[in-house]
């Protein structure tokens, strides 16, 4: 019987970026707390609190091409405080099977699975399931703290949010109400927005339900975001760009919660000159799910493997390989 290692979703490229990125996070206000600011009062909905912070701002500042913000280059999350919202004694990762569940934060269906999965993890010293080992999307409000390398474009009618972890492209739509045109949700919501100076409020509905991040709680298909973007900039002249979020769920959240994420120039990766690239993990994946759910992969050799640097369904023609730098005769 195999008994493979359940590992964490990434291709080994994947895993080289991570680590540079981690690498550059260093030295940069690593010691600079990040607070939550919640909202001024308790709001029953997120249009609700939307709508206040739109009326606050006297309808948005209309920013033209020469005003509107800019946050350029490459960027790395550079933490955040979502984990200690649902996990007491807590240090580490939320992947780690450390921390007690936060009892009053979740709804009571909400709670007890979460509290399944994480005495599994105690039991097992890992996640049996998660969703991105078989190329789904990590989707909202994940999208927020997936460890790899992001691009911020900002226009006045759009705000456009990069990140090469399964290509996700998040839209928020400036000055727009929503639209829902299919008629269903998406993993990344529809997100509309508007300028308060240079911070960007942003009002995010209609989402799949997903997940926090691997070893967090479950989201439903009723959960909405308001969040504040704000480039800080601190005496070293270093910069972080935080995300002062609140969540809404009427099916998994007691009441509202609120968290703050933070993003740091990606120095390392900017100075060898990495671009964010197109990828797709179907072609490569290896993963499968076992009779009782829970995440296994094939290895090489084994009937079904997929080589990620093999040929295309047309290798009797030449340059069909997918790995032409490594390909015969061109090493050199």
């Amino acid at each position: 019987m195999k008994n493979h290692k359940i590992l964490p979703f990434g291709l080994g490229a994947c895993l080289i970026l991570l680590f540079a990125s981690s690498i550059q996070a260093q030295g940069s206000n690593e010691n600079e707390e990040l607070v939550v600011v919640p909202p001024p009062m308790r709001f029953e909905t997120s249009s609700a609190h939307y709508a206040y912070l739109l009326d606050q701002a006297g309808g948005g500042t209309q920013h033209t091409v020469a005003t509107v913000p800019q946050w350029p280059g490459l960027w790395d999350r550079g933490g955040n405080t979502i984990s200690k919202t649902f996990l007491d004694d807590f240090v580490g990762s939320s992947t780690q099977e450390g921390g007690r569940v936060r009892t009053g934060i979740l709804t009571p269906p909400y709670e007890q699975t979460f509290q399944e999965l994480r005495q599994e993890m105690r039991e097992e010293g890992q996640q049996k399931y998660d969703r991105l080992t078989h190329c789904e999307s990590p989707g909202y409000p994940r999208f927020l703290l997936e460890p790899y390398t992001r691009e911020f474009i900002n226009l006045p009618h759009q705000s456009w949010q990069l990140n090469d972890l399964m290509n996700e492209n998040r839209r928020i739509y400036i000055g727009q109400e929503h639209i829902n045109v299919y008629g269903t949700h998406s993993w990344l919501g529809d997100s509309v927005g508007f300028w308060d100076g240079d911070r960007l409020i942003a009002h995010t509905v209609d989402i799949l339900p997903v997940d926090y991040f691997r070893g967090l709680p479950l989201t439903s298909n009723q959960f909405e975001s308001v969040e504040v973007w704000e480039m800080k900039i601190f005496e070293d002249g270093s910069q972080r760009l935080e995300v002062q979020v609140t969540f809404y769920d009427e099916h998994s959240l007691i009441e509202p919660i609120h968290a703050v994420y933070a993003y740091k120039p990606a120095t390392v990766l900017m100075e060898i000159g990495s671009r964010i690239r197109q990828w797709e993990c179907e072609t490569s994946s290896n993963s499968y799910l076992t009779a009782d759910g829970e995440t296994n992969f094939l290895l090489p050799g084994e009937p079904g493997y997929k080589d990620a640097r093999g040929a295309t369904l047309f290798p009797h023609l030449p340059g069909q390989s997918r790995d032409p730098v490594y390909e015969t005769g061109l090493e050199n």
